[in-house]
């Protein structure tokens, strides 16, 4: 059961220590855009995530994966200069396969950061990498997503019962 609990738990990606994430090795950040990044019906991405992505850059590379089709993405990756990989079918571990070989990354030099368990944390966990959750932007969700909020929700229970992880505790 503890396969589901993320490596570190933050309010949301301005709350992150990538000062640590670097001193730990990590040298790729790979980001869910959907509220991740920014809410769901956003067309272009918020100020401050393109100035925080931006300084981000002089440190790591900086990727969006998404479970979205690359019409929703490609605002983003244009806006922000980063790559990206749409349709990753998250929790399957296609996309950071793709990120890893592309940019010839060790596992323990990528951070897979995003808003839900079942989609982001599991890939990142299957694919055996630091994983972030963050809290999610927004109360707006996808129709599909709505089905993993109502399994998260499930998990976050039963790990709240045993003490394991609980929605408003941040942890590094």
């Amino acid at each position: 059961m503890k396969r589901y609990k993320p490596t570190m738990y933050k309010k949301d990606i301005f709350s992150i220590n990538y000062k640590k994430l670097k001193k730990d090795g990590i040298k790729c950040l790979v980001f869910d855009l959907d509220n991740t990044l920014a809410l769901i019906d956003e067309k272009e991405c918020p100020q401050r995530t393109k100035e925080l992505i931006r300084n981000l850059q002089k440190d790591f590379i900086i990727f969006i994966i998404s479970n979205n089709c690359s019409r929703r993405i490609e605002p983003y990756k244009r806006s922000l200069g980063v790559d990206a990989v749409s349709f990753a079918m998250k929790p399957l571990t296609r996309g950071l396969r793709r990120i890893r070989k592309k940019y010839h990354l060790l596992k323990k030099e990528m951070v897979m950061i995003g808003d839900q368990i079942v989609t982001d944390i599991i890939s990142g966990r299957n694919f055996n990498i630091k994983t972030i959750l963050v809290d999610p932007l927004g109360q707006k969700d996808m129709r599909i997503t709505n089905i993993n909020r109502k399994i998260e929700s499930w998990i976050i229970n039963r790990y709240s019962k045993r003490g394991i992880f609980k929605r408003g505790n941040y942890y590094e």
